[in-house]
């Protein structure tokens, strides 16, 4: 099992720039591919980005592919995302998330809200 806790959300304006940081606990963090979800309200779940366990590959939804970069730091335990040129459509709860691969994330953080104003 992994721990995952979420931070660096908050309030920015439109075009404006965050970056989420997440740190894991518990078995090893190189042995886990990790991603980041978003859920607006009344919207399901989107996973925005993701990182194979070396970094050596990503994923990226076409809504923020070009402004979004996932990053990880295997010394560190700690996954990150970088927002730039942010919109208010992606207002949301950002989760991030681990799993064995890609495709099967399946271990969850509390999230942290982002809110971004026009």
């Amino acid at each position: 099992q992994v721990q995952l806790v979420e931070s660096g959300g908050g309030l920015v304006q439109a075009g404006g720039s965050l970056r989420l940081s997440c740190a894991a606990s518990g078995r090893t963090f190189s042995s886990y591919a990790m991603g980041w979800s978003r859920q607006a309200p009344g919207k399901g779940r989107e996973l925005v980005a993701a990182i194979s366990r070396s970094g050596g590959n990503t994923y990226y939804a076409d809504s923020v592919k070009g402004r979004f970069t996932i990053s990880r730091d295997n010394a560190k335990n700690t996954v990150y995302l970088q927002m730039d040129s942010l919109k208010p459509e992606d207002t949301a709860v950002y989760y991030c998330a681990a799993g064995t691969s890609m495709a099967t994330l399946v271990y969850w953080g509390q999230g942290t809200q982002v809110t971004v104003s026009s």
